[in-house]
């Protein structure tokens, strides 16, 4: 095993346990979890077994492993940031929310204080 299989396996036997904390800790969901530990045990089957790219990489008709591996990556931090995207639009229109709110409430404040 190559200097790079070993470091590969640490920092995805870290990035593991980052999530398993993380949902112990209730900062993830268990949806999110599931994701990360499945991209994680992919990287360390993959850095384990590299032939298996060589063999996707036939299956999909591309020329290397590696190059399936990049297309795969590239596919699924496209879709992290659509869900990002997402979320931020979602926290815009709360916040949105949240503030008209807050000016009516100190509206009618006002208006009480006025009428007294």
């Amino acid at each position: 095993m190559q200097l790079i299989q070993i470091l590969a396996i640490i920092f995805a036997v870290f990035a593991i346990s980052r999530v398993i904390l993380q949902v112990r800790a209730n900062a993830m969901s268990r949806d999110s979890a599931i994701f990360w530990l499945f991209i994680w045990i992919a990287v360390i089957l993959a850095v384990v077994f590299p032939n298996t790219l060589g063999y996707l990489a036939i299956l999909t008709g591309v020329g290397r492993g590696v190059d399936v591996l990049i297309y795969l990556a590239i596919i699924v931090l496209f879709y992290l940031i659509y869900r990002i995207y997402v979320k931020m639009e979602n926290i815009e229109r709360e916040i949105t929310t949240v503030v008209r709110e807050i000016a009516i409430i100190e509206r009618e404040k006002k208006e009480k204080k006025v009428k007294l």
